[in-house]
């Protein structure tokens, strides 16, 4: 349905103000068991790197790899460039990108959990088919099914945590998904550094303990309450405000559930969710989906992650000490991810993100540097240069950790009016499952003819990024999910873009009198 058909239904005036409610043990042990998705999701990203620099893994599936990484005939930027090696790593992400898509329908008919509940069990079919895989073929199927299982829990546990969190806390509590996700790379980067000396099977250990959180996200998904915006949604507002009492632990929960029931409203009147976020109503929100999960890969962040053992391989750090630094580049992902979660409600999302991408941009023009004057194709870093070199990926690493990557999910996350929430949040994980694949797929042969600019290349893109922060997205820092769509028509930017709408309750002429110190902060 159109937009202009619409125009009397939604959230057309702002009751954050009358919002009641605390943190409440509901809430706190929901985010925590739904962001055990982010955990294998983490999992996942951090363990093939390990496995692919494991000498029995690659002589079972990757033979020719193996002789190459042995013999000393390839320079070192070369190495480990195989399109096949790189598949086992990519496959996940190809699959998970179909997945989310299909995850929408589901998510928005049958709520948050069903999708929670078909990702777990996706993940637990992968983790056993690559655990037991015999050749190649059974390998990379294990791996799509683990894809599935990404396309639906990163569709549905965003929104899941979105929803649940009272606004004043819900970038923190959104994080959890992210700091999950930090957690399960650490925690493989360990479990790698373990398994490399059990020959011959470690690997098979390393890629089979993704099955323990898979189990915890399945048996979460079945045992958690649904959220009230997707029960008032699907007719069940009854039980949606018992579900909101619960969670806010108030009965006084009247302009909150207001503001949802609006929603649903217009909501239920949106028959094809796609086609509507096409309509220059949606346009901003719309931009956020496409821009955001594709900037946070761009910042090249996944080409560390998954290939870190690799990396550090090929820069000349011997076999543990690559694991070794792969481990600490975890660990500093994870706590940094924890300085994310403290300030987000404080400082907000523009400041985090702008701060961060400038500390990324001079991070990995260091390295290209450092790379470009004491590395090359036949010779290796100095102890010295090495200790540099890894210190400012790590430094690299803390300032993504605080800014691109929790904030390129709870951003868009936030963002989206009900009506096509889901739809909006399968955009931002195919987005980001598109590019992921890309990289993934192509970073070692980037690595081979690019040689050190490698970083360069992605500098640029942090430059981009910083500056369309700074220029397109206004700060969302206490905003309530529901009344998001009234902030766009206050950005300098984005009210010139979205047609004129009716609104209610004399909310037109407070954005008026706001919209000066608005457009101010915004720009």
């Amino acid at each position: 349905m159109a937009g202009g058909g619409v125009a009397a239904l939604g959230v057309h005036t702002e009751r954050a103000a009358q919002y009641k409610g605390r943190m409440t043990l509901a809430v706190a042990m929901t985010c925590l068991v739904a962001a055990v998705a982010g955990a294998i999701f983490g999992y996942d990203i951090g363990i093939s790197g390990g496995v692919t620099s494991m000498d029995p893994f690659l002589e079972k599936f990757f033979p020719a790899v193996f002789h190459r990484k042995n013999s000393g005939s390839k320079n070192n930027y070369c190495k480990y460039d195989n399109q096949g090696l790189a598949a086992f790593t990519s496959s996940l992400y190809l699959a998970g990108l179909v997945a989310s898509l299909a995850a929408s329908p589901v998510t928005r008919n049958y709520g948050r959990k069903a999708s929670i509940v078909c990702g777990g069990v996706s993940f637990l079919v992968g983790a056993t088919l690559n655990v037991a895989a015999v050749n190649l073929a059974m390998l990379i199927l294990g791996r799509i099914m683990l894809g599935v299982g990404i396309g639906f829990g990163n569709q549905a546990v965003p929104l899941y945590l979105s929803e649940m969190a009272p606004a004043h806390l819900r970038g923190g509590l959104n994080m959890m998904f992210q700091l999950a996700t930090t957690l399960g790379i650490f925690s493989a980067n360990l479990i790698n550094y373990g398994t490399q000396n059990i020959k011959p099977w470690g690997w098979r250990l390393s890629l089979g303990l993704a099955a323990a959180p898979a189990l915890l996200m399945t048996l979460g998904g079945l045992l958690l309450p649904e959220t009230p915006n997707s029960l008032i949604e699907r007719g069940r507002a009854a039980e949606g405000r018992r579900v909101l009492e619960r969670i806010r632990g108030t009965a006084d929960v009247d302009a909150e559930m207001t503001d949802m029931v609006e929603a649903s409203e217009l909501a239920n009147t949106i028959e094809h969710p796609f086609r509507n976020i096409l309509e220059r109503r949606n346009r901003p929100q719309l931009v956020m989906a496409v821009c955001m999960p594709a900037f946070q890969i761009l910042t090249g962040i996944n080409s560390i992650l998954f290939y870190a053992p690799v990396l550090f391989q090929s820069m000349g750090f011997g076999g543990n000490a690559s694991l070794y630094s792969s481990v600490l580049t975890g660990a500093v992902l994870f706590s940094s991810t924890l300085i994310s979660i403290g300030t987000v409600d404080r400082l907000g999302r523009r400041k985090l993100l702008i701060s961060g991408g400038i500390q990324m941009v001079v991070c990995q023009v260091i390295v290209a540097v450092i790379l470009g004057v004491k590395f090359g194709a036949d010779k290796q870093l100095s102890r010295s240069y090495s200790i540099v070199v890894v210190v400012v990926i790590c430094l690299f690493v803390l300032a993504f950790g605080w800014s691109w990557g929790p904030l390129g999910w709870t951003v868009p996350s936030e963002i989206f009016p009900l009506e096509t929430r889901s739809a909006g949040q399968s955009i931002t994980v195919a987005v980001n499952l598109l590019f992921t694949f890309a990289v993934a797929q192509a970073f070692l042969s980037l690595l081979c003819a690019f040689k050190f600019g490698i970083f360069l290349f992605f500098a640029g893109w942090i430059t981009v990024m910083t500056v369309f922060v700074y220029v397109f997205l206004p700060e969302t820092k206490g905003v309530p999910i529901e009344e998001m769509v009234l902030l766009w028509r206050k950005h300098w930017f984005w009210k010139k873009v979205m047609p004129d709408m009716p609104l209610e309750d004399g909310w037109g002429a407070a954005a008026e009198a706001n919209a000066a110190p608005a457009n101010k902060n915004h720009k």
